[in-house]
């Protein structure tokens, strides 16, 4: 449904959901509301590219002042904020209607930010590279079509946790696609196998069929459909190791999908790659850079 001029204005002046003609103090605060922390440079490059930098400092000092977020500052980065949203700014965005049925991550001091701050930047790296190829390419996919951290129950207790999962709109001329992925970043923080594992966990996502409360009522399939019309492609995005080593990963991670029974099931049905961060960073993810988890050569994400 679209809203007419008047509408549109009245929405703006409400303060709700994020659009393109919003203040930008009200975008930052839902972006750092969805991203949990971000850079200056992140944030101007995701929601103001065309802009200074200095119109985008601006507004984050005046919300600074309002208490709504604070920083802390990068080691050994010539002085770079991150910036995250205080207890005050996560309680005044949390009704968003963009931001509804995200539960709200408040950090709640400068060592916590610290502590989650090399692995959410990096995540967050990975979303800008997505949205400046979406700019190039005239499809839709902006600040808020990047959801991280996100849960999911596989049965017995237990969960899946993806890192992100992306919502992705391409447009050939009137011919438009949606795709979603779930997005692993992995810095080499764990050892192969234990990232190979994370195959194993969506495989169970994917076979996984909640038990009904009664008899009386039966299942209604996969419990993935309750979020997705098709099972989201699985993307894993490899960074802060050498070429060699992350090749020896991505190795890994083909061997779990060929090796591993319903893996190999979940392979035969979803799309599954890989690709080195810096790779993704300099050529695009439309680029022929993701290598296919079931062999084949290197190719565009959407072509998996």
């Amino acid at each position: 449904m679209e809203l007419n001029t008047a509408q549109a204005k009245d929405r703006t002046a409400a303060g709700f959901t994020p659009s393109p003609t919003e203040p930008l103090k009200h975008q930052l605060l839902a972006t750092l509301a969805q991203h949990r922390m971000a850079s200056t440079h992140q944030l101007h490059v995701l929601l103001r590219p065309d802009r200074s930098r200095q119109s985008v400092s601006e507004r984050l000092n005046e919300l600074l002042g309002e208490r709504l977020i604070d920083f802390v500052v990068l080691p050994q980065s010539n002085r770079t904020r991150v910036w995250y949203l205080t207890p005050k700014g996560a309680r005044l965005s949390r009704d968003w209607p963009a931001l509804r049925g995200r539960p709200p991550y408040p950090i709640t001091s400068a060592t916590a930010a610290s502590l989650k701050t090399p692995h959410t930047l990096t995540v967050l790296r990975t979303h800008l590279a997505f949205v400046a190829d979406a700019r190039r390419r005239g499809d839709e996919h902006g600040p808020l079509d990047w959801t991280p951290e996100v849960f999911h129950a596989i049965g017995d207790g237990e969960r899946v946790v993806a890192d992100a999962v992306l919502h992705y709109t391409l447009i050939d001329g009137q011919q438009r696609r949606k795709l979603r992925a779930f997005i692993e970043v992995d810095r080499a923080t764990m050892s192969s196998e234990r990232l190979a594992a994370k195959l194993i966990e969506y495989a169970r996502l994917w076979a996984y069929e909640p038990q009904p409360i009664s008899r009386r009522r039966q299942t209604a399939g996969p419990g993935w459909l309750r979020w997705y019309p098709v099972f989201p492609r699985v993307l894993f995005v490899l960074t802060a190791a050498s070429r060699q080593t992350l090749h020896n990963r991505i190795s890994d991670l083909k061997a779990m999908a060929a090796h591993h029974p319903l893996v190999a099931d979940l392979a035969r049905e979803v799309p599954l790659g890989a690709v080195v961060l810096e790779d993704l960073d300099e050529h695009g993810p439309t680029s022929d850079i993701w290598t296919p988890l079931t062999d084949g050569e290197p190719r565009p994400w959407t072509e998996l």
